[in-house]
């Protein structure tokens, strides 16, 4: 499988895993022309793409959704009361009610709804599968739970939320109302929290730790590097940011990819 954050952070969220020659996106967070954009960069085509994934409706995670689905038809899977809380009114054709732990198959993937802790109306994060190799997409997590930490156990590759730093969100300009929202734990992980979570149920199977979602206003990608620099000596690790898409990756490829990477540091 290869995977890639086309969008990752508190201004616009969207993910790519793909088979083969099918694709899915995991929710469609940035305006369909920067969507574009950035697939054009990586050499993606918009048509490869066979279903959205959605998970929740929260902007950040369907601004874009609505005008690229429709201009390609492709189906939306969301649960009900996403699709609800989006008050986006689409072809009812292309809308694919799921429950939130719900398996879908689109071509050789099985996508596996994760139900989770988040201040919306059904959220899920989502596990990309092709039976062989697991890819787990959790962000907008806003505290640990058993769903997330089975996940984390089961994974070759970890897109995981590093959202804010809690010395960064307690002393900035938001209000109380949104510090307390962002970790009352219906919001957000922090870089400690999300730290944790990954150092306690990691097992031997992970091979690439991609940081996502990250603060523009409470965290930075230098600080999230440092966070976890040290405790991902024997994995490739990567922190998706909110300016630019990622470079795709392949599971197959992803030793040697960090050898080659371990190679240029000795050199």
């Amino acid at each position: 499988m290869k995977y890639c954050a086309i969008a990752s952070g508190s201004n616009g969220n969207c993910y790519y895993v793909a088979k083969g020659d099918t694709a899915i996106l995991i929710d469609a967070g940035i305006n369909s022309k920067h969507i574009h954009l950035r697939m054009y960069n990586l050499g993606i085509l918009p048509t490869q793409i066979k279903a959205v994934f959605v998970t929740h409706e929260h902007s950040d995670h369907i601004r874009g959704l609505s005008v690229f689905v429709k201009k390609y038809n492709i189906p939306v899977y969301i649960t009900n009361g996403s699709y609800e809380g989006t008050r986006l009114h689409l072809p009812s054709h292309l809308v694919h009610i799921i429950a939130p732990d719900a398996v879908t198959e689109i071509g050789e993937m099985k996508i596996y709804g994760i139900p989770k802790y988040h201040d919306a109306k059904e959220p899920c994060s989502f596990l990309v599968s092709d039976g062989a190799h697991n890819i787990g997409i959790l962000t907008d997590i806003g505290r640990p739970c058993k769903n997330v930490e089975h996940v984390i156990k089961h994974v070759d590759v970890l897109l995981l939320e590093s959202n804010f730093d809690e010395e960064m969100l307690k002393n900035g300009r938001y209000s109380y109302f949104l510090k307390n929202r962002i970790s009352s734990g219906w919001g957000h992980l922090s870089n400690t929290v999300a730290l944790d979570l990954f150092n306690t149920h990691r097992t031997s199977r992970l091979k690439h730790l991609m940081l996502t979602h990250l603060s523009g206003e409470n965290n930075s990608v230098e600080l999230v590097h440092e966070t976890f620099r040290s405790h991902c000596e024997d994995i490739l690790l990567s922190v998706a940011t909110r300016y630019e898409e990622t470079e795709i990756f392949d599971v197959v490829n992803l030793n040697a990819l960090k050898n080659d990477m371990r190679s240029s540091m000795c050199g």
